[in-house]
């Protein structure tokens, strides 16, 4: 029974968000204009938090554009939120992982003290409701698919 429960930890939510309503946000985009959380009411979030300095991070964003690319036309929209106080090596690491997702930049981190970002990567599932369904802190390889679980459930809601 242990194991079972311990096994399921990293789906259980760093913060008290899940089952609220997502902080809304507007965040400055790598592309140029903002992006606001609010503005994507109706469809499924992936908002996911991270460093430059994070090696699961760096593991992790590939895997995340390919969901990105598998589920977008599905109602699926990628945030992505970098946490660096410089936006110029997140550029960098995105363009070298060849990301086709937005890149945002939390440079003050408010918006990652908003959804209580205590870890590195923090990936949040926002419902078309824009209530949070789901929080996952840190990453292992097989993480992705607990995500693509999560997401096939909320894309088919």
């Amino acid at each position: 029974m242990l194991a079972v429960f311990g096994a399921l930890l990293p789906l259980a939510a760093s913060a008290d968000i899940v089952g609220k309503a997502a902080p809304d946000f507007a965040l400055r985009s790598m592309k140029g204009p903002s992006v606001r959380l609010s503005e994507h009411l109706g469809e499924v979030v992936i908002i996911n938090f991270w460093a430059t300095w994070c090696g699961p991070c760096r593991q992790e964003m590939p895997l995340l554009d390919q969901l990105y690319g598998k589920y977008q036309l599905a109602g699926l929209v990628m945030l992505s939120v970098n946490i660096d106080e410089s936006t110029e090596p997140a550029i960098e690491m995105a363009q070298t992982l060849k990301v086709s997702y937005p890149v945002l930049f939390d440079t003050r981190k408010e918006v990652s003290r908003a959804y209580d970002v205590s870890a590195m990567p923090v990936t949040v599932l926002v419902d078309r409701a824009g209530v949070v369904r789901y929080v996952s802190e840190g990453y292992k390889p097989g993480y992705e698919k607990r995500y693509t679980d999560k997401l096939r459930e909320l894309l088919n809601e």
